[in-house]
């Protein structure tokens, strides 16, 4: 499970932004808090802020820091491709354009009986990895023990934590712009390899990309084609928000003669009123709506079976705002969740920003200063101007939309088209 995920000098995040899912210590919704280790974990975090107040630059960042830790290995000495996906940092000043990204997290990993917890991060700047760090704390033990350290300012490469044979193949083939993690992980060390497969298995759809929905809405679930069991399971999710849907029709399309890629033709199979019989309606027919869910199942099933993250850009487009509940309840039921899956999500759905559904440490806000400096920080450290916490009796989605959070935009009378 996720703990806690740091970032520095990221997109509109100049400074450090902390994203915490360790609980605070409160009394709502006492039951879905999750022990692991010596930690108290939450199951989500519903990130809200105004447009362009850098909520997706949250997504991006751990999306940026899982695919950098997966796909490191392949750079090797090469500056092209390296170029092309060194993280974008600050550009609003005249420093931190040059200066290092950080990326860093705290976690344990699902299944894993001795509940350890693991710190993971690295810099990266223009020319490659300046800094690369792993550490682990066993379950009864106070501190962190170092596992690697890396450092290009220090001279320093600590290796000791890994196996003495995997040593010299990892000094002999890391290059500059390669994390230890990616490169041990594909040499098949397995502490490397435990690290990097945590990352494989969390899941992102960014709902604000016409492409990502575009290519989700197309992506089937496990097993979906050949097996009946998994059919019925969709079509029990289809009905916790559609009852029309009663079955789907698969047909294989004749294989593609250049990519020899398998496709299929779904319809969506709804009773007539007037007969027994079904009409069979193309799913590309179907409503936004029912496509983002048909594209949400594949990733639910995957992060619910491993216990994994689903970190989700712009969650509420085009859902209803009970569609999106159920969704959450789904995550927030420990009946439901038996893994401990975590939901990360995005929203401008104020609907569910209750007292009744979230509690205040699963409530964070981004805002942008007028120097274009975003900030995150959550409802459960928020001191009003009187220096009080936040209660949580409060109506958070009222007082949300009256400015006393922040994290609203300022609003102007669109006054262009008066006439003269």
């Amino acid at each position: 499970m996720l703990i806690q995920f740091n970032f520095k000098n990221f997109k509109s995040f100049r400074d450090e932004a902390i994203l915490d899912l360790s609980a605070a210590k409160m009394t709502e919704f006492s039951d879905r808090v999750v022990s692991e280790g010596n930690e108290k974990i939450l199951p989500m975090a519903a990130i809200y802020g105004a447009n362009a107040s850098g909520k997706s630059n949250i997504y991006n960042a751990f999306e940026y820091m899982a695919d950098y830790v997966i796909e490191s290995f392949k750079y090797g000495d090469e500056e092209e491709k390296f170029e092309e996906y060194r993280p974008t940092p600050f550009l609003f000043d005249s420093i931190s354009g040059n200066a290092e990204s950080s990326f860093e997290i705290y976690f344990t990993i699902s299944g894993d009986k001795t509940e350890k917890t693991y710190n993971y991060g690295f810099c990266v700047d223009r020319h490659g990895v300046t800094e690369e760090w792993l550490n682990s704390k066993a379950k009864t033990a106070r501190k962190f023990k170092s596992v690697f350290y890396r450092s290009i300012e220090e001279n320093t490469l600590d290796l000791s934590g890994l196996p003495k044979s995997s040593r010299e193949n990892i000094q002999v083939a890391l290059e500059k712009q390669v994390l230890i993690v990616s490169l041990g992980a594909k040499l098949k060390v397995n502490k490397c390899k435990d690290i990097r497969d945590w990352f494989l298995a969390n899941e992102f759809a960014d709902f604000g990309d016409p492409f990502t929905n575009f290519f989700l809405s197309r992506r089937l679930p496990k097993g979906f084609v050949d097996d009946d069991s998994v059919q019925k399971k969709v079509i029990e999710y289809f009905a916790s928000f559609d009852e029309h849907i009663k079955d789907f029709e698969i047909e294989r399309v004749p294989h593609d003669t250049e990519t020899k890629e398998e496709t299929y033709k779904i319809s969506a199979l709804h009773k007539k009123i007037d007969s027994d019989e079904f009409a069979a309606i193309p799913l590309g027919m179907e409503s936004a709506g029912t496509l983002k869910m048909f594209a949400l199942y594949p990733e639910l099933q995957d992060v619910l079976e491993k216990g994994s993250v689903f970190f989700i850009d712009e969650l509420n487009a085009r859902l209803h705002p009970l569609l999106v509940r159920n969704f959450l309840l789904t995550f927030l039921n420990p009946e439901i969740n038996t893994n401990h899956a975590q939901l990360i999500f995005t929203t401008h759905d104020t609907w569910q920003l209750s007292n009744q559904l979230l509690r205040r440490d699963e409530v964070w806000f981004t805002e942008k200063d007028g120097q274009g400096i975003s900030k995150l920080y959550s409802l459960a450290d928020f001191v009003d101007e009187s220096g009080a916490r936040i209660r949580k009796d409060e109506s958070y989605e009222k007082n949300y939309l009256i400015g006393k959070y922040g994290a609203i935009p300022t609003l102007k009378s669109i006054d262009i088209f008066k006439e003269g």
